[in-house]
């Protein structure tokens, strides 16, 4: 009896339950980490049994987590080992750009596979109107091999591949640019691949940045290690009461069928959903920052409160800072950057032209980028000088548009790509006008959606009118001061004014993120565009003013909660900062008491179904 349950018990722990993974929310993962912690203290001061300990747990984790798909990390990792290799140990130039060129390649051809397999599929059979089915071959030769149905016959997205295909591709990348040497020992190279606090979801850390903490020494002071906890903590509030309260109580509800909700409703969803993705996120990456600094590891900085942005660039310098900075470095600056273009910077245009009018199928839909090119075309001919800014506005345009496709294989994520590219382009146009061009320019706007909403009476031209309408208002307002004053102007309210309007238009970016979230990849592209249609329908539609007092009464808990976390997010960051060195400076006893209360609080916001983390999915 007692072999039966000790075998039992086992199978439990060393079999993969995809309904048990080893999530930071669950009492699973802190199990696990006691256990690593305590086998981590026998071996922290000797290096290599650290680092290959930790390469064979994070294995383990990465198992718990997504199951066989643990082969397709080790694969990658051997592979980026073996090319880093190559990249180092030749001399040739063209030889080095062929390793590079392989590694980047194998990389981005697993990546593909697994992620857009069924949206190149369904793309090309709208263009061509052909009926090819995405066929899962690797579980169809296993199937067919070992005369079982073992495997199923689609193909699903490996956890966090994304994230590791990027760090090992900059590992190649650095190598070849002589930013960091290769590491020679595989259990280093395999450790720094698949470091299980950010594994799965960031963030993304760069080989120049992490490579050298592995041959560093074990160093944690008492005031280190208080600051880790905060973060641990700080990030299991932010999931627990802020993300998965408001998601499974009010955000999840709306998006599955907008149209049983109001406009009302369908908007607080919307902006609730921001503060969701932003607490799951950067909670997740706190957690991540706690446990690494815990084993005396750092990882960069991912998040530095992005709805204080004042406009749509400065919101990407803090949000997905990794991220940012990685397509910046090995996406941006490649196709040329500010320079110049490249002919990967046509190449895309041309592609992502030719897509939109194929499956556009209309006229004025070619026309318009026809004459568009043309404009652009002369410009460049006839203005040299402004040749440049066209080159590296069309670069930025391709980085987020592409940066888009990465988070998820649907045409809803890079029209959000798209819509935070156009944002980036305009705000460069518009902080270079005075007061009065401003207001000329959001009055026009405003005409524009009113003329087109009175002949084509539209959902979308109605927000467009209300938005542009606010927008005028403001910078009429700013106008008329700067005219009495005779240039002054009100830095607080400006500002203010800066990150209420850039909050508001991330916000609604968030409506196709969110509805290319969490569906399956054959079918995501209609589905997404369905409830995003669904979503603007009822957001423009006719509203029900005397039910919002109503709705106001059922949701209290959440507006609540979500004007609480605002609140908390625009706090200065002094005050942050202030806090969080006074926990770190508790005496353990106090601190561990601070603990178990903050456990306690937690326990109260905890659901039945675990809810995984957001950025899982890409």
């Amino acid at each position: 009896m007692n072999w039966i349950n000790i075998r039992a018990f086992l199978e439990r722990v060393f079999a993969f339950n995809e309904q048990t993974p080893l999530l930071f929310t669950q009492f699973y993962f802190w199990a696990f980490f006691a256990f690593v912690m305590v086998i981590f203290s026998i071996f922290h001061s000797k290096r290599l049994l650290r680092n290959a300990f930790l390469f064979a747990v994070s294995l383990f984790f990465y198992y718990k987590t997504s199951g066989l798909f643990l082969l397709i990390l080790i694969f990658s990792t051997c592979s980026d080992f073996v090319w880093g290799q190559c990249i180092a140990a030749t001399e040739k130039q063209w030889k080095k750009r062929l390793f590079l060129f392989f590694s980047v390649i194998i990389n981005l051809g697993v990546l593909f596979y697994f992620k857009y397999a069924y949206f190149v599929t369904n793309l090309f059979n709208d263009l061509f109107h052909s009926n090819f089915q995405v066929v899962n071959y690797l579980a169809l030769w296993t199937n067919n091999l070992t005369g079982s149905s073992f495997l199923v016959d689609r193909i699903l997205l490996p956890v966090g591949i994304s994230f590791y295909t990027f760090q090992t591709i900059s590992y190649s990348v650095d190598v070849y640019r002589g930013k960091v040497k290769p590491v020679t020992n595989i259990l280093d190279f395999g450790f720094y691949v698949s470091f299980f606090p950010q594994l799965v979801a960031g963030p993304i850390v760069r080989a120049n940045e992490f490579i050298p903490q592995l041959y560093e020494k074990f160093f944690l002071t008492k005031k280190q290690f208080g600051i880790a906890v905060f973060w641990i903590l700080n990030g299991l509030a932010k999931k627990m009461i802020l993300s998965d309260y408001l998601a499974v109580n009010f955000i999840d509800r709306v998006f599955a069928n907008p149209l049983m909700f109001t406009g009302f409703e369908n908007l607080m969803a919307l902006f609730s959903y921001s503060l969701q993705v932003y607490a799951d996120f950067s909670g997740y990456t706190d957690i991540a920052i706690g446990i690494a600094m815990i084993m005396g590891f750092y990882l960069p900085k991912n998040f530095n409160s992005p709805y204080k942005a004042t406009n749509p660039s400065n919101f990407w310098k803090r949000w997905h800072i990794s991220l940012s900075k990685w397509l910046q470095s090995y996406l941006y600056i490649p196709l040329g950057g500010n320079r110049n273009a490249t002919a990967g910077t046509f190449l895309i245009v041309g592609i992502i032209a030719l897509i939109i009018i194929f499956l556009a199928n209309s006229i004025w839909v070619t026309l318009t980028i026809a004459l568009l090119f043309v404009v652009l075309l002369l410009v460049g001919i006839f203005y040299p000088n402004v040749r440049q800014k066209i080159y590296t506005n069309i670069n930025l345009m391709n980085t987020m548009l592409l940066g888009g496709l990465w988070h998820g294989a649907s045409w809803n994520f890079m029209i959000w790509g798209g819509l935070n590219g156009v944002g980036i382009l305009s705000f460069k146009i518009w902080r270079n006008r005075t007061a009065w061009q401003k207001t000329l320019i959001t009055a026009s706007l405003f005409a524009i959606f009113v003329f087109f909403e009175f002949l084509f009476p539209r959902p979308i031209f109605v927000i467009g009118e209300i938005w542009t309408g606010i927008l005028f208002i403001g910078t009429f307002i700013s106008f008329l001061y700067c005219l009495l004053t005779k240039g002054g102007t009100l830095p607080i309210i400006n500002r203010a004014w800066s990150i209420f309007t850039t909050f508001v238009f991330i916000t609604f970016t968030r409506l196709f993120f969110r509805s290319g979230s969490n569906l399956d990849p054959a079918t995501a592209n209609k589905e997404a565009w369905e409830t995003a249609q669904n979503m603007v329908a009822q957001i423009g539609g006719h509203w029900n003013w005397s039910l919002i007092g109503q709705i106001v009464t059922q949701y209290y808990s959440i507006f609540v909660l979500f004007a609480i976390g605002m609140i908390i997010h625009w706090l200065p960051e002094r005050w942050k900062r202030w806090y969080r060195y006074n926990f770190a400076c508790l005496p353990l006893p106090l601190m561990a008491i601070a603990v178990v209360v903050f456990v306690f609080i937690l326990y109260q916001f905890n659901i039945a179904d675990f809810q995984a983390f957001i950025y899982f999915q890409f």
